[in-house]
């Protein structure tokens, strides 16, 4: 296990820069203007939020955002952090590097997905480097690490990345954690740099989606059925940023009121409520200001179109289940992809977005499983 990089080393090791963000005022006008045009479309006469984000939830959130919502203050919330940026893997990628002061700290890389940012470890991360040296990284064409024109990265060619950027950065061997995408990533990671990976802590299961496959147990069954329910109605999303991303990306790149609509549904289905409204919007705004969204739908895209990204994880593995997670896999089915599983710890409350919803909770299952590695 290795310890922190003395800064010297740090710098000589990758060509870095520090970064701190600062959106121009001509940007956060041009949004609150934007918000005032506002078109809205109707509403068919069937219950709020059956086809998709509710037309009176919109007006109330427009409204909010251009009026209301203090993007400097959450901003600052970012900048506390001591953040980079450098050119890796062809791109500029961005990332947070929180050292531990406790002594032999293991370094964490931490992972989040779509419609997600780094916003989502702003709680997280100060209860993670009391124990751990936090490294988390905007994901390849996602918000700070997106450049127009730059190469698109699917989780194959982000765990790569991140792997390089974690030798670079002086880690030959680290701690993972990821939801979402993150879990994916964070799989793959493991999959191909086992030598590398310490271990494995994940809040959502990458296992492959076959609702054809024979349940054995009452479990899988349960499952099977939820599952199919799931595919059928919750996955739209995905046949369309992994067939044509480039169409939808013009709708959600010149329409705040459009991009807004796309991911507050995904925060209101996935969540179990426990996200403030400014912390979405917070989301929201940092794809809307980097003009990312559209490159943000590409690990959708190469997903559909490349077979699965990995075909085993044999290192240790923790899971935290949270009861509204989009889909939870029994450890039954689990164990054929994850075949090391050392913690399996079924939470009382949150969703998708567990970093969010409930940081105090994840963070202690992240704690209790590397520490128990230790």
């Amino acid at each position: 296990m290795t310890g922190q990089p003395q800064a010297r080393d740090f710098a000589a090791k990758l060509p870095i820069r520090p970064f701190t963000l600062r959106v121009p005022d001509a940007a956060l006008a041009d949004l609150r203007e934007r918000l005032a045009r506002t078109r809205f479309p109707d509403e068919p006469p069937v219950a709020a939020w059956s086809c998709g984000t509710s037309l009176d939830y919109m007006r109330e959130l427009v409204v909010h955002w251009r009026e209301h919502f203090d993007w400097r203050a959450h901003e600052a919330r970012i900048n506390r952090f001591t953040q980079f940026k450098t050119s890796l893997c062809g791109i500029e990628l961005h990332f947070i590097h929180e050292r531990s002061r406790a002594p032999g700290a293991m370094p964490l890389l931490i992972a989040h997905g779509w419609p997600g940012s780094i916003v989502e470890f702003l709680e997280l991360i100060p209860l993670l480097s009391e124990r751990f040296t936090v490294v988390a990284p905007s994901l390849p064409g996602y918000t700070l690490s997106f450049t127009p024109g730059q190469a698109r990265f699917g989780t194959e060619e982000i765990a790569d990345c991140f792997a390089e950027l974690m030798s670079a950065l002086g880690y030959e061997r680290f701690g993972v954690q990821g939801g979402d995408w993150g879990a994916f990533i964070g799989s793959r990671l493991a999959a191909q740099y086992p030598e590398r990976v310490l271990g494995l802590h994940l809040n959502l299961l990458a296992v492959r989606r076959d609702p054809k496959i024979p349940a054995a147990t009452p479990e899988e069954a349960e499952y099977l059925r939820h599952l199919a329910h799931w595919l059928r109605e919750e996955t739209g999303y995905q046949a369309i940023q992994g067939t044509k991303p480039q169409t939808l990306a013009y709708g959600l790149t010149d329409s705040p009121a459009g991009l807004a609509a796309w991911i507050a549904e995904k925060f209101r289905t996935w969540s179990d409520g426990g996200i403030s409204r400014d912390e979405m919007l917070a989301n929201i705004s940092l794809y809307w200001f980097t003009g990312a969204i559209g490159s943000s739908f590409w690990p959708y895209h190469a997903r559909l179109h490349r077979p699965w990204p990995f075909e085993t994880v044999g290192v240790p593995t923790g899971y935290a289940e949270f009861p509204k997670e989009i889909l939870r896999p029994p450890r039954s089915l689990a164990e054929k992809a994850y075949t090391d599983i050392r913690r399996w710890s079924v939470m009382p409350r949150g969703g998708h977005f567990a970093a969010l919803e409930e940081p105090r909770a994840l963070a202690g299952e992240i704690t209790a499983f590397f520490s128990a590695l230790r």
